[in-house]
């Protein structure tokens, strides 16, 4: 009798969990893992001589990874990568102070300027800084009618201009972060600062930003991440001169029609990832901050 009773309340206690978790762990198993797993059994195999793929296991696309025209790639991604998420704090931490420390109406104005961009398609906005600083566009119309330039700048297809688009693409994942982390900042903290003598600057580097470190460390994260894999990015404003990791993945699963070492560029890509979200965790970040 007390066996049965037990098994009714096992029952009873888990049967609506299992209602409630199953089809979440059921789209995630189809849509994350096994994808996943295809991804990882892909960069596995082979390519015949016409390009069809040959389940014939080998680790001859990691070896390819090696090579030094991808090494040059993953170095400049890095340095991409690298530039978009320091321009992102030095633009981001001074906007996403002003918004934590706004009191009236403004606040959500503010807020909401941050958000807007993402009612809107990336590409397309890209597309439109493509149309702004073209030999034809309204930059350089303005710069001739000021008499400042006799004949149009060229100012696609160079590093910076990726970096540009980056970094429009990119800075509202860095205010997001930085917003939530100032507006927990304790007011008396700063107040306590000045009066034991403290500068504004000494306050900012010796209080602000410590204590804020934490927004810095996930918005860095959130940037640094997606800048490795914007092709896009690449493809429209640097012309392919100025390739990240995702323009290499891009390539192989269009036009080189070599799936398996794009799976493999893949998984790199997903490594990293892992490696970069573990050393912030081992900064003390909080996975809640990146939607982990």
């Amino acid at each position: 009798m007390e066996k049965s009773h037990s098994k009714h309340e096992w029952r009873a206690n888990t049967l609506p969990a299992m209602v409630m978790v199953g089809p979440v762990t059921l789209v995630l198993l189809f849509l994350v893992v096994a994808p996943l797993i295809f991804v990882g059994i892909m960069s596995l195999c082979k390519t015949d001589e016409y390009y069809n793929v040959v389940y014939d296991f080998t680790l001859v696309n990691y070896a390819k990874l090696i090579s030094p025209d991808y090494l040059k790639i993953y170095l400049q991604s890095l340095l991409i990568a690298f530039f978009t998420t320091v321009i992102c704090i030095l633009l981001g931490y001074p906007f996403s102070y002003i918004i934590a420390r706004t009191k009236s109406k403004k606040k959500t104005l503010l807020y909401m300027l941050v958000i807007i961009p993402f009612w809107t398609n990336s590409l397309i906005r890209i597309y439109g800084w493509r149309t702004f600083l073209g030999s034809s566009g309204w930059l350089n119309s303005l710069l001739m009618l000021l008499h400042i330039t006799k004949e149009p700048v060229d100012m696609l297809y160079k590093t910076g201009t990726t970096i540009l688009g980056m970094v429009y693409c990119l800075i509202p994942f860095m205010i997001l972060p930085l917003y939530t982390a100032i507006e927990k900042l304790d007011t008396s903290l700063l107040e306590a600062s000045s009066d034991l003598g403290a500068k504004p600057v000494k306050t900012l580097f010796e209080v602000i930003i410590p204590l804020t470190s934490s927004g810095i460390f996930s918005g860095s994260i959130m940037v640094f991440i997606p800048c490795l894999g914007y092709f896009f990015v690449s493809n429209i404003l640097g012309g392919g001169n100025t390739d990240v990791i995702g323009n290499l993945i891009e390539r192989q699963f269009k036009s080189a029609n070599n799936w398996p070492l794009g799976a493999a560029l893949s998984i790199i890509l997903i490594l990293v990832t892992l490696v970069l979200v573990k050393i912030y965790q081992k900064l003390g970040g909080d996975m809640d901050s990146l939607g982990v």
